[in-house]
């Protein structure tokens, strides 16, 4: 029997991990991480609530639950970083550093205090061997698969992680969970970044950056409307551009976001999903992470760009210590800096880097 101690979120998967762990007859202590401190969004980001449920799953399982304030170590460690990236024109995932900073390092790093032989969460994703080998593997429900988020995970902490989840597609979980009687069998998954809610992402970003809006214009140098700000745009964005009525534009083909010139802080947009400008044959990354085995020049893998995408085959032309390029077999679509390509020996998470 070990002593593990979970991260319970409010939701269903955590709900889960922890009573399987508790069938299985280890000692499973709760922990509900509180990372954003509660101020005007408080509305929009339901912690009272999440930390009600947890309540009330402990009590359903006869589990000690504790709290606990890592919204400092996300403000230094992810949120900085999120707002610096935003500033650069590029589109980061948080959600990425989130995982690497504080679920499996600040968390880990208290649950070790807690005398905790490993930790738990509810991840859709599953380990295989022993450290310093271990394997991140993709999650059986490939729907569900979560090991794009996870890919800059070291060695020393999936040593002592544990994802009960990685082997059940997602159906089971919610059944399991009715069967359990746990109160949140049916509750809904939350989406994006917590402390935006369901607010809107241009509101959020304006309170912390300033906003400099700027021309649209097409590949040519045409101007046909402006931007309100580079910061609120990525890459292959076709919704809220405000493009209508433009002379000479092919009728009722859609506008779509394919870069960004901050030097001369304008928004380039072209039509059709096709269009040349949304396709990149290649890539590069730096900031490179790996889980392990480290990707090799010349071999040939497979490359997700974006979460729940379908792996792209593609060949590793150089790589170093920080940096990677890549080539891609057919051609992918809008492929944005400051996201995370991962890459995939078969169903082996690797880890990846940051696209430039």
């Amino acid at each position: 029997m070990s002593r593990i101690v979970v991260g319970l979120s409010g939701g269903v998967d955590s709900a889960v991990t922890a009573w399987l762990l508790k069938q299985q007859g280890h000692e499973v202590v709760g922990v509900f991480m509180k990372n954003w401190e509660a101020d005007d969004l408080e509305d929009d980001c339901p912690i009272e609530q999440d930390f009600k449920d947890v309540l009330a799953v402990g009590e359903v399982l006869g589990i000690e639950i504790e709290l606990v304030n890592f919204s400092r170590e996300y403000q230094d460690r992810v949120f900085a970083y999120f707002l610096q990236e935003y500033q650069a024109g590029r589109t980061p995932n948080p959600d990425v550093l989130c995982n690497a900073e504080i679920k499996f390092k600040a968390f880990l790093d208290h649950a070790l205090t807690l005398k905790a032989d490993f930790i738990a969460t509810g991840h859709y994703a599953r380990l295989e061997g022993e450290a310093p080998n271990r394997k991140l593997l993709k999650a059986v429900d490939l729907n569900k698969d979560q090991s794009y988020f996870l890919y800059r995970l070291q060695q020393h902490q999936i040593a002592r992680a544990l994802f009960p989840l990685g082997g059940l597609p997602k159906p089971e979980v919610r059944a399991l969970a009715q069967k359990a009687g746990l109160p949140n069998y049916a509750k809904k998954d939350s989406t994006g970044i917590c402390f935006i809610g369901e607010r809107p992402f241009r509101e959020f970003l304006r309170r912390f950056l300033p906003t400099r809006p700027g021309v649209m214009r097409t590949p040519e140098g045409r101007v046909i409307g402006e931007h309100l700000g580079l910061m609120y745009y990525t890459l292959g964005q076709r919704q809220g551009l405000g493009i209508g009525g433009v002379k000479g534009a092919k009728e009722g083909v859609p506008w779509f976001v394919a870069g960004k010139d901050m030097a001369k802080n304008e928004l380039i947009v072209v039509q059709g999903h096709d269009h040349p400008l949304l396709l990149s044959s290649e890539l590069q990354a730096h900031d490179l992470s790996w889980v392990g085995p480290v990707a090799e020049a010349g071999r040939r893998y497979g490359a997700k760009t974006r979460y729940r995408q379908q792996d792209a085959a593609c060949t590793v032309e150089a790589i170093s210590g920080t940096h990677l390029k890549l080539v891609f077999d057919e051609p992918q679509w809008a492929v944005t800096p400051g996201q995370s390509v991962v890459l995939y020996d078969g169903e082996v998470c690797l880890g990846g880097g940051i696209i430039i």
